[in-house]
């Protein structure tokens, strides 16, 4: 497959809401396989469609050291429990990093790739990566939950060439 340019900021559609998907068909697919493919070039945990350039609600999630890449079509979350702090990036915003709130754990509805419902509960990082590739869907970054601009900090070049963990 390929890997796609990744949109960021100030791109325009990183701040649009995604279309909900209707067609599954071999477009969708190639567009999954695509996105899979760009995600972990990029070294990230998750990518929505918007973040290159598609707006359709798909987002793929892939959580290191667990071999299940996760494919969502028309995810939302449905119920969200607790808080905490949580130190996140973005691959639309390189090279950044903030201090913000997540929920503790999160349920999700969703589609598979063949439009099956399925449904997730997820603590820890999935459930972060959840929120936040939603939030993408949305229209909404991360930067979006920061409390004050204190929270968010421009990383070492170091820092940047060995950061895996951008959502």
């Amino acid at each position: 497959m390929s890997v796609l340019s990744i949109r960021t900021l100030p791109d325009s559609v990183l701040r649009e809401k995604a279309k909900k998907v209707t067609l599954f068909n071999e477009s969708l697919q190639n567009l999954i396989e695509d996105m899979i493919d760009t995600m972990r070039y990029a070294n990230g945990v998750g990518l929505a469609a918007n973040q290159v350039g598609v707006l359709l609600r798909v987002v793929v999630i892939e959580i290191p050291d667990e071999e299940e890449v996760r494919i969502l079509i028309n995810p939302e979350i449905i119920k969200v429990e607790g808080e905490r702090r949580v130190d996140e990036g973005c691959l639309s915003i390189p090279g950044y990093r903030g201090e913000l709130t997540r929920s503790v754990k999160v349920r999700v509805k969703a589609l598979d790739r063949r439009g099956k419902a399925l449904r997730i509960r997820a603590e820890g990082l999935l459930a972060q990566a959840l929120e936040h590739e939603i939030d993408h869907i949305n229209g909404v970054l991360y930067i979006d939950h920061l409390s004050s601009h204190e929270h968010l900090w421009k990383l070492e070049r170091d820092e940047v060439e060995t950061t895996t963990e951008a959502i």
